[in-house]
């Protein structure tokens, strides 16, 4: 079976004449993105494995050194690519914590049994994460475990909330 990919960032410019690309990062904190090696870069059915040589925060952005890629043209022709990285790549969640992307997918049902739909998505506010279930309708569920999430079963593919289905 073919190991898992999650996508973490994508190449979005060029940085100076020595071949480093501007990044754009879904990490959290954005510049752990270069401390992933090596980079699975895809633009459509392309693929390219290249391993981080060096990479760090650059005023408001990130910028990364790539194997093999030592000239601005071979920079350029890296934008626009998406950045992933094998699953395994990943540590270990803590106990309670979670991954986004082992969210997404999974049923949500209310703990008197009724279905809200699947995660989508997630988004990040201020106060706390948000699940996106899709279902029926469009549902904004907090994610506070304990709360309104009570329950996470990723075998199961479930969790379980706190939550009005009318609302």
């Amino acid at each position: 079976m073919a190991e898992t990919h999650l996508v973490i960032g994508k190449i979005t410019g060029v940085f100076g004449v020595n071949g480093w690309v501007k990044v754009f990062s879904d990490t959290s904190p954005r510049e752990n993105i270069v401390n992933y090696t090596p980079w699975l870069l895809e633009k459509g059915r392309e693929q390219r494995l290249l391993k981080v040589i060096d990479g760090r925060i650059q005023g408001k952005g990130i910028v990364a050194r790539l194997e093999t890629i030592e000239r601005c043209e071979q920079a350029e022709s890296l934008c626009g690519w998406t950045i992933s990285i094998a699953r395994s790549q990943l540590p270990e969640p803590e106990k309670d914590e979670y991954y986004w992307s082992d969210l997404v997918g999974l049923a949500v049902v209310t703990t008197t049994g009724v279905s809200l739909g699947v995660v989508d998505h997630l988004l990040e506010t201020g106060a706390n994460d948000v699940l996106v279930v899709q279902g029926e309708s469009e549902r904004l569920i907090p994610f506070i475990q304990g709360s309104v999430v009570k329950k996470i079963d990723l075998v199961a593919g479930l969790i379980d909330v706190d939550w009005d289905p009318d609302f």
